[in-house]
């Protein structure tokens, strides 16, 4: 396929990402839509002769060419939505964008994918929380996407950095330029262990309207988004709410009622559009995800611990021997409990944390 042709795609101003694919689509290919007649297009729906009328293929064709010298001097690596390499996880949301620049080496296709977003005035509390949450992120083998603004976007990316975790930086701009340029330094660290992302040609400025278009890349790629610190109103919530239309989880940290810059997390749990987190492993939990082991292929170990009843001792064992989650009535029915007495042994266990409780009343060991 032809790179022009794909990165002349962007340049036809009356046509957005969903129009763009629906071309590529109609047309077979980047290259084809330029060769096919205009008046072609009229039969996708939402293509209209005004659209029509606006289209300048020539013009898309000669900024194109621009382009490519940039991206060929820069070493930019272009991502076409069609290309095995472009964010999987992304390409699923209906409004991912046609094409992505690229400079780095993250792997933008991770077996698991946090973003961290959050206010552009984090206090001393917020930074602590992101610093322990990125060190606790390094056992899950996990690729962290934010949006390298002040505040809690790059210190996470500086956290990343610290732990030698991949993160990756979505800019609201050009690659031949970095916003804001305080976090310059950051940016060219992140390169070695990740890279910088964005929809955007060289000469885009920052404008304020690309930030929230920006924010539906990090919601995008990620498997969970998460809100450390942040207020009523801002990126974090709107990345939060894109998110969640995409039906990606949610995580907020709380904060103390009154704080300014924690009303936001709090009132995305109150309003059940962020699960309360307390740590990583809330997340890993609702993920489902393992920590890495070191050894790989050793035999489990089954440990029984002592501080036990003798029916929890029960209990426990019943449940480790299965692989599969058990549900309530038949652990009674094994462990020949009435339910009544199970259910209480099954919560005193668990606030042990013995075992853990899944949906559909089922369980399984710690």
């Amino acid at each position: 396929m032809s790179l022009l042709h794909q990165v002349a795609l962007t340049y036809i101003k009356s046509i957005g990402c969903t129009y763009a694919k629906s071309l590529v689509a109609h047309a077979g290919s980047a290259e084809e839509v330029f060769k096919t007649p205009k008046t072609k297009f009229l039969k996708i729906p939402g293509i209209g002769e005004k659209v029509i009328s606006q289209i300048n293929f020539d013009d898309a064709l000669r900024k194109a060419e621009q382009e490519l010298k940039f991206i060929e001097t820069n070493n930019i690596d272009v991502l076409f939505y069609t290309d095995e390499r472009y964010p999987r996880r992304l390409k699923n949301c209906h409004d991912s964008p046609v094409l992505l620049y690229s400079k780095g080496n993250a792997n933008l296709n991770p077996q698991r994918c946090v973003s961290i977003v959050g206010t552009r005035n984090a206090t001393d509390y917020g930074r602590q929380l992101c610093k322990q949450l990125v060190e606790e992120l390094r056992e899950y083998n996990v690729l962290i996407v934010s949006g390298l603004a002040l505040g809690i976007d790059v210190a996470a990316h500086k956290e990343c950095i610290k732990a030698g975790i991949p993160t990756v930086g979505v800019l609201g701009h050009g690659l031949d330029k970095l916003y804001p340029h305080q976090n310059r330094g950051t940016a060219e660290k992140m390169l070695e262990n990740g890279g910088l992302l964005s929809e955007y040609p060289s000469g885009t400025i920052p404008d304020r309207e690309n930030f929230p278009q920006r924010n539906r890349i990090v919601a995008g790629m990620a498997d969970a988004t998460v809100v450390i610190e942040a207020g009523l109103k801002g990126g974090a919530l709107i990345t939060a709410e894109i998110a969640n239309s995409y039906n990606r989880d949610v995580f907020a940290f709380p904060g103390r009622l009154g704080d300014e810059y924690s009303e936001g997390c709090n009132f995305l749990i109150r309003n059940n559009k962020a699960a309360l987190l307390t740590c990583v492993a809330d997340l890993a939990y609702s993920l489902g995800w393992e920590k890495n082991t070191e050894i790989k292929g050793a035999p489990e170990q089954l440990l029984l611990p002592i501080d036990l009843s003798a029916d929890e001792r029960s209990v426990y064992e019943i449940i480790q021997q299965h692989k599969a989650p058990l549900a309530i009535d038949e652990l009674s029915i094994k462990a020949n409990l009435p339910m009544s007495q199970l259910t209480m042994t099954l919560l005193d266990m668990e606030l042990q944390g013995f075992i853990r409780s899944l949906p559909g009343k089922t369980y399984r060991v710690n």
